[in-house]
This record gives structure tokens, sequence and C-alpha cells, in this order.
């Protein structure tokens, strides 16, 4: 028996067997004949149809009754399975398509892709060493008694190196900050440094005990033996009286991130700084400034670093936490 057909501007279109398999089919031809696209486009098309048509058939849905929560699920859990965020943006521009196709055949009422974030927009959080891997990083080996013995250059590279990595974190500076940084800048008498941000913005950040230390020993020990007869304004220097350039940071830091057993960078050390300053209850306003962000939308990534010492604060002291509802008793 011939598979019956129908017409739509002037083209001959299979009937599908559901009012899904016809809004999918249609989609088809629609990009094959209206759009002119090319076959391996089409194909690419109808697989992120029907994988979204898959994943509400899990929950008793189709593409028609879909709404905009089940979509939400779909692209988190695609994140959460380690697909890439190209990919998934990919997949929801092709939603967004063939969801604008049926609003126009007038197939639904409402486009379950509104007001979906593009994932490049998603805020995700940076990685971020523990506690312990910052302080095996800091404190390596190879930035500490193991260059005892060595040559002066040796131990002043070592001492300036410690130094670098104690302000890192100390002040959640960013490479380009660190570079730039004066002596003149670094107020070690008030526990403070000034910082230049990003559009030249100044700000001013604390030093911890440990960050001052390590300043004083390299100020001290080290720096003059680098500068040499050579007048430099930067606060950190290469040999010779140079400034460091930020490709040299990076390499300094990811040798010592061996002693941390975890591959790190100067911008994680950054995070590292942020999110132990929240889950020991900073506030964002307080980790925005330390940090420079110029809006607070950007420090909020840190949110779930808070939400989850409140959580575990609220389970240790509030006296009803754990108190279990008696069977048949209602909250």
């Amino acid at each position: 028996m011939p598979t019956p057909l129908r017409r739509r501007n002037g083209h001959t279109l299979p009937v599908a067997s559901s009012a899904q398999d016809r809004a999918l089919s249609g989609f088809a031809v629609y990009l094959r004949v209206e759009k002119g696209l090319a076959p391996l486009t089409v194909s690419s098309y109808g697989g992120d149809l029907n994988l979204w048509a898959e994943f509400l058939a899990g929950r008793g849905k189709t593409v028609l009754t879909a709404q905009r929560e089940d979509l939400k699920e779909l692209l988190q859990h695609l994140l959460g399975h380690g697909m890439d965020s190209r990919s998934i943006a990919r997949k929801l521009s092709a939603l967004r398509g063939f969801y604008r196709y049926l609003l126009l055949d007038k197939l639904i009422s409402h486009d379950p892709t509104l007001d979906i974030d593009s994932p490049k927009q998603w805020k995700v959080l940076p990685k971020a060493l523990s506690e312990e891997e910052t302080s095996a990083l800091i404190e390596s080996p190879a930035h500490g008694d193991a260059i005892s013995g060595q040559s002066r250059f040796t131990q002043a590279l070592a001492l300036r190196d410690r130094a670098m990595l104690e302000v890192l974190y100390a002040a959640a500076m960013r490479v380009s900050e660190l570079v730039d940084v004066r002596v003149e800048d670094t107020k070690l008498e008030l526990g403070y440094m000034m910082v230049r941000g990003k559009g030249d913005k100044e700000r001013i950040v604390p030093l911890g005990a440990p960050a001052q230390e390590a300043l004083r020993c390299y100020l001290g020990e080290a720096r003059p033996l680098l500068q040499g007869r050579k007048y430099a304004a930067e606060l950190f220097l290469a040999r010779g009286g140079h400034k460091l350039t930020r490709e040299r940071i990076w390499m300094i830091v990811d040798q010592a991130s061996k002693a941390a057993g975890r591959h790190a960078s100067p911008h994680m050390l950054r995070h590292s700084a942020a999110t132990h300053m929240v889950s020991h209850g900073a506030d964002l306003r307080t980790v925005q400034t330390v940090l420079g962000h110029a809006d607070i939308s950007t420090t909020q990534i840190y949110t779930h670093v808070a939400l989850d010492r409140l959580q575990q604060v609220y389970a240790a002291h509030h006296p009803r936490a754990h108190v279990r509802l008696a069977k048949g008793e209602t909250k």
C-alpha cells in the first residue's frame, strides 16, 4: 500500500505514523527543500532531534509536549557526561531552528528553547586545588631546604619563586598583574600590596603572614643579587634584572605543582584562593574586592561553595537538622 501524502508549499511530503514523526519528517524536508541545506547537514540535524526525542520518550513526553525544564535537564545531562560546550551549543541551535519551524507551522503554542542560555554563557566553577595541595605546591622541596648548598643564584631563584607562589595565592592575583607589580607597590609594614588589574584599575589586596615573610626574604637576600647593577622597578625579576615573562611564571607554577601531585596553573591558584576564602566564611563582596571583579555576577560562580558551607554549619548546629518525623506525623 502506498504511503499517504500531504502537500506543503507546493512540495509533496510523506505522512508519518504520529504527530511527532510528522513534525520531524516535515522539518527534514523543510531543511532540504526550502533551506537548501546539504544532506550531511540535514542528517546532523536529524541526529540531534532523535537524541532529543529519545530523551523525552524516557520522560513520557514528545517533542511537541516538551517543556523548558526538560531541555535544561538534557543540556545538563550532556554536560555532565563530558560533552564539550561547542557540541552542546550546536545541538541547542538545531533545537531552536526546529521549534521556530513548529511555531511558524502552528504545530505548537510555546517554544521550550526560549530563555535558554548558550553553553558559552554558562558559569562553570573553575578547578581549584585543595588547601593541602596548595600548601604542598607553595612549600615544595624545590623551593625549600633542598636548595641549601646550591649556588647563590640558585638559592636566590628559589627564594624568588617561593615569594611569587605565596603572593599569587595570598593576593589571588592574575599573572598579568604579578609581572607588573613594582617594589613601591609592596607595603610590607602595612601588610598589603597595590595591584593594577584590568582596565588599569587599582585595588589593594592584603598579604598574609607567610607571604610577607617570603617577600622579606626575597627582597633582602635574593632580589639584589638578581638585579645586579641594573635598575628595575618590577618586584619580581629574572636573572640580570630583567622583567619576568608570563610564560616563565606559568613554568614556575607548573614545576612547583608536581609536589602537589596535580597539574596547576597560576589561574588555578587564584581560583583556589577565592574558593578557600568562601569556604572559610568570606562574603562574596569581600571576595569580589580581592579578585578585582568589576561585576559581582562574575564572583557568584563561587556561590555553591558558600551554600555547601551553609548546609554544613546548619547540619552541625541546628537542633532539628537530624530529627526524623515520627511515622504518620506531618510537617
